[in-house]
């Protein structure tokens, strides 16, 4: 059974990779488009159409339907269905949790770009500005806050294979939305590779930006590569500079014009709905850092009744942890330490819960 976190999700591209030598991972990433159906004007627009190939490209498709189309399918389709649960996401192995389609299109578009020696004018609308600017349109009547998002929990972080979101979902989830900030970041590094280097195999690209290795006494600080824990202060490295609402604006009216829906942009509010909502994304997704919630890392309930904190605070304290002294240094081992926290916390030392304050 294939669990569904990015490991898992890199050893079956590499499956597929070893049984095809000489495999492109443009080619194989276009393949993987065609096994999930994403194939919307849009898409068609940036990258092609999938199914329009060689054919040794129609070979390698039929290769992955024939091996791992029920597993890609899966994996890679998103939805969310009414009991809450989404689908085409992966727990990556920073304790964050990616959507696939987001990503793969980011790094196709990149893929693209470099081989013909052309601008990828598609990464940021294919990964971000159409979802973002869709989401904040269809939710304008509400409170910017909940135009993004949720994010979610998984039934188990060692074995992961449902998740759940905390509440209804917006277009934007906090999956699709990491899912188009990595794909933003790996298709510019692409398209930033010098004109002698080739890119690395598709599982190559996305085991050096997911599943790095920290060795003890080592921090991120001596990462010097792009790593996934850091997609948010990358991602607005890349982003910033560019007039975002502008870009999402563009990408608005690219979309109702493929889909003869012109008359949307006559409606007077569209511009302000995108600026209040690009304020709360850049707010949520670049100012502030992720938070790992409770669910993920395994705690258990509070013991007593909680009391709210009173807004707005007068002092906040920030304090480092005395014991496991080593630091954790990756997401199932910091995982396990909060919860043997916890359980001190709450079984040595009678507190409530985990000592926060």
């Amino acid at each position: 059974v294939h669990l569904r976190n990015m490991d898992s999700f890199i050893r079956a591209v590499r499956q597929v990779e070893d049984s095809n030598p000489g495999l492109s991972p443009l080619a194989l990433v276009r393949a993987l488009r065609r096994t999930t159906g994403h194939d919307d004007v849009m898409t068609i627009h940036y990258l092609g159409a999938s199914y329009n190939l060689s054919d040794a490209e129609v070979l390698e498709t039929a290769i992955i339907n024939a091996s791992s189309f029920s597993f890609f399918d899966k994996a890679i389709h998103h939805i969310v269905t009414d009991y809450g649960e989404e689908r085409g996401v992966v727990l990556a192995p920073d304790g964050t949790t990616v959507g696939l389609a987001p990503l793969l299109l980011g790094i196709e578009s990149g893929l693209k770009a470099k081989m013909e020696g052309t601008p990828a004018v598609g990464i940021f609308p294919l990964t971000l500005g159409r979802t973002l600017g869709l989401s904040f349109l269809s939710l304008q009547d509400f409170p910017t806050s909940y135009r993004l998002g949720p994010n979610g929990c998984w039934d188990n972080v060692d074995h992961p294979k449902v998740f759940k979101l905390s509440r209804p979902a917006t277009m934007a989830t906090n999956a699709v939305i990491n899912g188009g900030m990595d794909g933003a970041i790996l298709g510019m590094d692409i398209t930033n590779l010098p004109a002698s280097e080739q890119p690395q195999a598709l599982s190559e690209i996305l085991k050096g930006y997911y599943s790095f290795i920290l060795h003890e006494g080592q921090g991120l600080d001596a990462v010097t590569s792009h790593v996934s824990p850091r997609r948010r202060e990358i991602s607005r490295s890349i982003l910033e500079p560019l007039d975002l609402h502008s870009q999402v604006m563009e990408t608005l009216a690219l979309v109702w014009k493929l889909e003869k829906t012109e008359w949307i942009a006559l409606d007077t509010g569209v511009g302000k709905a995108v600026k209040d909502g690009l304020e709360a994304f850049v707010h949520k997704f670049w100012d502030c850092p992720q938070i790992i919630p409770r669910c993920q890392w395994g705690a258990k309930a509070h013991r007593g009744t909680p009391i709210p904190l009173s807004l707005p605070l007068q002092f906040l304290y920030v304090h480092h942890t005395y014991e496991p002294s080593s630091p954790c240094l990756s997401f199932p081992n910091c995982s396990r330490n909060m919860r043997s926290m916890q359980r001190f916390h709450q079984e040595d030392r009678g507190w409530s819960d985990i000592g926060y304050r």
